[in-house]
Order: C-alpha cells, then sequence, then structure tokens
C-alpha cells in the first residue's frame, strides 16, 4: 500500500505519524505476546501428549490477560497517552487513533496462540488463508477509503450523501480503520481454535512455562528496540515538521527492504517449529549450520538483486508530483537497510542455542547489550545524521548482538558454523552493492551484470552440495 500512501497523503510529515505509530505498535504486540509463541512450541516438545491442550490453555490465557491490561490501560489514560503523541497537534485526533490502535492490538494478540496452534499442528493452508484473507480486507477497506470514495464523493450523488456528513479526505485514520476491520475478521475466523481454550489452568505448568517466556519476552522488547526505537523517538530527537518529514522519508525507503524483511519472516515461521522438533536428532547441530550457510547465500543475493536494480524500485516510493524528490533522497539508506536484514536473518539462526538448551536468560543478556547501545547511538546520532545515524546504529547493534551470541552459543551448543565462508559471501555482496550504487551510480546494466557473476560464481563453487540436497531428498 506504500505507493498509495504516498501519493494521496498530502506531506512526507503524514507518512512519518503513520510510521511513528506502526513503531509502537510492534513494541506493544511483543510485549502482549508474552513470548508464548516460542513458549508454546517448546512445551509441546516436553509435555506428554495428552497435556498438549494444557500448554495452549495456558498459553492463551496470558495472552487474554496481558490484552484485557492494556484496553483498560488505555481507555484509563487515553488522554495522557493522546497528549504524548501528539507533541502540540490536534489531541482529540490522536485520541481516536490511540483507541483504534487499542483494539488492533488486542484483536493480534488474541490471534497470536492461535495462529501459533496452525503451525505446531502442521496447518500451513488455514494459516496462509487466513493471512491472505487479512491483507485482502486491508487492501480492498484502503482502496475504498483513500482511492475510490474520494473520487465517488464528487462525482455521484449516492455517495455524496452517504460519506459527506463523515469522509474527511486525505485522513491518515482510515489506514488504521482498514487494520481494525481486518484484524477483527481475522479473529473471527480463527473461532475454531479460541473455542477449544479452557479456563482449567495448569498452576504448575504455567509457572514453568513463564520462567521460560520471561527471558523471551524481555529479549523481544530489547529487540524491538533495537529494530523500531528510532522510529519510535524520532519525534522526540527531531521535533516539529522537520522530524515528521525526515521520518516519513525514512519510513518510505524503508519499504523497499520489505521483500529481505518478508523473508525473513517467512524463515522464522517455518524454521522455529523445525528447529524444535528436529532438536532430538543426531546430526542436528550440521543441519543447522547448512541451513545457516545456504540462508546467508540467499539473502546475501536478493540483497544485491535488489541494491542493483534501485533505480527502477525507486519508482515504487515515487510518491506524488510535490514529493517525489523528498522521498527519493532516502535512497542512500536502503544497501545499508538490506544489509541490516540480512544480520538480522543471522542472529535468529543463531539464537536458537539458547531456546533448545533453556538458557533463555541469554537472551535478556544479547538483546539487552543491544538495546543499551541503541538507545545511546540513537539519542548521539540522530540528533545530527537523521535517519541515516538511525540505521548505521542498527548495523552496529546487529554486529555486536551476532558476536555475543556466536560466542555463547558455541559455548552451550556447538554448532560447526563456517563463519570464513559465510564472512565472504557478506564481503562479496557487501562490495557488488557499493559499487554498483557508488561506483556506477545505480547502472542497471552493470549491476546486474555483477550479479549475474556472483550467480554464477556462487554455483560454481555450491553445485557440489546442491547436488547432494537433491540426491538427498
Amino acid at each position: 500500500m506504500t505507493p498509495l500512501y504516498l501519493r494521496k497523503f498530502k506531506d512526507a510529515g503524514v507518512y512519518g505519524v503513520y510510521s511513528n505509530f506502526y513503531a509502537w505498535m510492534s513494541m506493544l504486540n511483543a510485549i502482549l505476546a508474552f513470548g508464548m509463541e516460542t513458549t508454546y512450541f517448546r512445551y509441546l516438545q516436553k509435555v506428554e501428549p495428552q497435556n498438549k491442550n494444557k500448554v495452549y490453555n495456558n498459553s492463551f490465557f496470558v495472552t487474554l490477560f496481558t490484552s484485557g491490561l492494556l484496553l483498560l490501560s488505555v481507555f484509563v489514560f487515553t488522554r495522557p497517552i493522546a497528549s504524548w503523541f501528539a507533541d502540540g497537534g490536534d489531541v482529540d485526533l490522536y485520541e481516536q487513533y490511540i483507541k483504534y490502535f487499542a483494539f488492533i492490538l488486542v484483536a493480534d494478540a488474541l490471534a497470536v496462540v492461535p495462529f501459533t496452534k496452525l503451525r505446531a499442528e502442521g496447518r500451513p493452508y488455514k494459516y496462509s488463508a487466513l493471512k491472505f484473507v487479512n491483507i485482502g480486507i486491508t487492501v480492498i477497506s484502503n482502496l475504498f477509503f483513500i482511492l475510490f470514495l474520494p473520487d465517488w464523493v464528487h462525482k455521484y450523488t449516492f455517495w455524496a450523501d452517504f460519506a459527506g456528513t463523515w469522509f474527511k479526505e486525505g485522513w491518515i485514520g482510515y489506514v488504521f480503520i482498514s487494520n481494525l476491520f481486518a484484524s477483527i475478521v481475522t479473529l473471527i475466523l480463527l473461532l475454531p481454535e479460541l473455542l477449544t481454550f479452557r479456563f482449567s489452568l495448569d498452576r504448575k505448568l504455567m509457572n514453568e512455562m513463564l520462567k521460560y517466556s520471561f527471558p523471551i519476552l524481555v529479549a523481544n522488547i530489547s529487540f524491538i528496540i533495537n529494530e523500531n526505537l528510532d522510529k519510535m523517538f524520532f519525534l522526540k530527537l527531531i521535533p516539529g515538521k522537520t522530524g515528521k518529514d525526515e521520518l516519513g522519508i525514512y519510513g518510505a525507503v524503508a519499504k523497499l527492504s520489505v521483500f529481505l524483511s518478508l523473508f525473513v519472516t517467512a524463515f522464522r515461521l517455518g524454521a522455529e517449529p523445525f528447529f524444535f522438533s528436529y532438536s532430538k536428532n543426531q546430526n542436528a547441530s550440521k543441519t543447522y549450520a547448512l541451513i545457516m550457510e545456504y540462508f546467508v547465500i540467499l539473502m546475501v543475493i536478493a540483497m544485491v538483486g535488489l541494491t542493483v536494480n534501485l533505480d527502477w524500485l525507486k519508482y515504487f516510493i515515487e510518491g506524488n508530483e510535490k514529493e517525489v524528490a523528498t522521498y527519493w533522497t532516502g535512497l542512500k539508506i536502503v544497501p545499508i537497510l538490506l544489509f541490516n536484514y540480512v544480520l538480522l536473518g543471522i542472529y535468529m539462526n543463531l539464537s536458537i542455542w539458547y531456546k533448545l538448551t533453556d538458557h533463555t536468560r541469554y537472551a535478556i543478556y544479547i538483546s539487552g547489550i543491544g538495546a543499551l547501545i541503541t538507545i545511546m547511538l540513537n539519542v548521539w546520532l540522530i540528533p545530527t545524521y537523521s535517519y541515516v545515524g538511525a540505521v548505521l546504529s542498527t548495523t552496529v547493534v546487529y554486529l555486536v548482538m551476532i558476536a555475543f551470541s556466536l560466542y555463547w552459543g558455541q559455548k552451550y551448543y556447538p554448532i560447526p558454523y563456517k563463519m570464513i565462508k559465510i564472512a565472504v559471501y557478506l564481503g562479496a555482496g557487501l562490495l557488488i552493492s557499493w559499487l554498483s550504487f557508488q561506483v556506477f551510480h545505480s547502472n542497471i546494466w552493470i549491476g546486474n551484470t555483477m550479479l549475474l557473476l556472483l550467480l554464477g560464481v556462487t554455483f560454481f563453487f555450491e553445485k557440489n552440495g546442491l547436488m547432494k540436497l537433491i540426491r538427498r531428498r
């Protein structure tokens, strides 16, 4: 929906408000989920088959409790929260936004465990179908409110009468309403899973699950800080219209890296249950190392592929006639954003060790260190270097987190990663990306020639390993 938003909203500052709200939403989503996704998978492997329903009941109850607590808190403190976000703007308007987001968060939180249940039961078709329904409703609602209705109100009497008293053209609130509608419908479609919940909680099991999940929760919060703190506090570090415009540019160009973001998310959704279920196999560590190896190769190829094609991909964030040049000024950070997603994927692969060994306290140590560095670098760099400082902060933090996770992981759960080989691929990807963007100024022909060269060299060195995998399959 990014091209639509950038064309229809009046300036970059409006998209800055959007980016700020959704950054905060990611943090609250992590809190409401309370680490129950990972905990659910872990305890399905630890309990007897007849007790798996107890794991579900306990997990869902936690998200039900946190959701109720959030809803109560938001409606008691709506005005102060809105005032803090508005920062001198229209507080009444921000009150509406806050209420929309409260219900979106609750609907999404209550869907977390049912969706995890579908993954654990190996039901990808229903999982995917519900996700596509959510996407479809979101897209259709956005098109209706932002693209079609403004035109219909001016052309047709029926729509003018229907929307004349409440419709506000170019209002970002319609994005939030669309999201809310999609989340509610998705939750309704999850009723078969929701209705399996029973209040018959197992206290002993609950205590064990909470002890396991709490470090995961803290780690997830720290991770969100590493990933989104820059967007959450950007408007406080660079206040006023300048901050909103800069954040709007940052949020828009970040969407060009969404392809790698989706790949990382898809990998996590599929890999996490596999890592847990495969952990008892004798050659598990070798398999995990092989997964890391090919994951990095694919991510580096995708990173290079996107970077060398930025000259035409930039039209994805073209915006309107007024804002086109504004958004493109942020293209210089896209290669760094893409590299950051590669580092994120590596860290996600590495982090499996503390989940499998129940050393989840190390998740707090690693992500806590990362969060502290993020806070310090953001406060130091963003006021001076704006979003360039923000993305460079993320690069430093991910490198530090990878180093700590690798050190402790090899101590408690050794996995024979080929780190020199991985480093060579990362270096090659960075070099080609730099040459394409800085030296050859995003020339599509030269860039894609280098991409083809990378693919050829990769195939030459990896063909034997790939043939072994195909034969094993």
